[in-house]
């Protein structure tokens, strides 16, 4: 394990040189991986497992269209895919991978194939933090770790085959067999993380929670439709006010700023964006600030857990989010974007 300095903030981090895949797979020779849910992230971590030598089998709901799409990427009923009890009760490592509502609803039947021995993996923090609203409290004897990949399962799939890894959090909530540590590292080299970061699982979903709500998906979203409105009320066209908030950033700029950096960004655009870059983005920190830590707030009183429980469990939840999403859809600004996208080059 290395350290690393941040104005003072020591952290903890595992690399794949300090920790190789060969080292992951011997520390897992014994264990059997069993991965439930096929949904977000079930399908990348048990196919990078998979395609990095590890013994994994898959855990989902027969006659789902998740288990549908297991069978098409390889996994074949009776020897490497089975109900979720039946693959709960064959691993030794439970990964449990899916939706914080679907977890909340299978754990009674999960919890019973938790014997004395075995680790219990999440990649969110939600279960655990929450428990007294999800009941999702693991039995004795058993570890309880966490490996959460800082993207999409499509994401980390996408690099894995690639070459690359995405960068992943880890945290041990409870070391019962001494040997927690050492498996949670091993995992998370294993589904293909590019380094692992030191958390615990609180900070993990509070920060989480923050992201998903703020510049990960929903801040972004406010933002790009403020500034798309307010092109479109002035007069610019459905693709020129498109192109300017949301093409260029997401084609050009982004990309370049993952790889060098914000400041690299400002010191080689033109000294016109440059100038304007620097004179307002903190007036954009400062008008947001306060509705981050407003946002903050509900996350740590547990305000968003009973939100996102209270609505994903209704039995309209799909029927509700669809609508949510049609509207995103059928919205101007991603009407344009649709067609934005087919006018690229690689499209045509």
């Amino acid at each position: 394990m290395a350290k690393i300095n941040f104005g003072g903030v020591e952290e903890h981090v595992v690399t794949r040189k300090e920790f190789p895949l060969e080292r992951a797979l011997e520390t897992l020779r014994d264990e059997t991986i069993a991965v439930i849910g096929y949904g977000v992230q079930g399908p990348g971590q048990s196919l990078n497992l998979r395609d990095n030598g590890f013994r994994v089998i898959v855990g989902q709901r027969e006659g789902t269209r998740s288990w549908e799409r297991a069978v098409a990427d390889g996994w074949v009923p009776g020897e490497t895919l089975f109900g979720i009890e039946e693959a709960a009760s064959r691993a030794t490592i439970i990964e449990y991978l899916l939706s914080d509502a679907g977890q909340i609803a299978v754990w009674p039947a999960l919890r019973r194939h938790l014997t004395r021995g075995k680790a219990l993996y999440f990649s969110h923090g939600f279960g655990i933090t929450f428990g007294d609203r999800t009941g999702i409290v693991p039995p004795d004897g058993v570890d309880v770790i966490l490996v959460a990949p800082k993207g999409s399962g499509t994401s980390l799939r996408r690099m894995f085959l690639q070459g690359r890894g995405l960068n992943s959090s880890y945290a041990v909530y409870r070391d019962a067999t001494g040997r927690a540590f050492e498996r949670v590292v091993a995992l998370g080299i294993g589904v293909g993380s590019g380094y692992l970061f030191e958390t615990d699982f609180r900070r993990e979903v509070y920060s989480d929670l923050t992201g998903e709500r703020g510049t990960l998906m929903g801040a972004i979203q406010g933002l790009f439709a403020a500034q798309y409105e307010t092109l479109r009320e002035q007069g610019h066209t459905p693709s020129e006010a498109f192109n300017e908030t949301v093409e260029e950033l997401t084609q050009s700029l982004m990309p370049l700023i993952a790889e060098k950096g914000m400041d690299w960004m400002y010191a080689n655009c033109s000294t016109t964006a440059q100038r304007g870059a620097l004179d307002w983005w903190k007036r954009f920190r400062d008008a947001t600030k306060p509705l981050f830590g407003e946002l903050y707030a509900s996350v740590a009183a547990g305000r968003e857990a009973q939100i996102a429980i209270e609505a994903n469990s209704r039995p309209d939840y799909r029927e509700r989010l669809e609508e949510e999403l049609r509207e995103l859809r059928e919205s101007e600004m991603w009407q344009a974007g649709a067609v934005v996208r087919k006018l690229r080059p690689e499209n045509n």
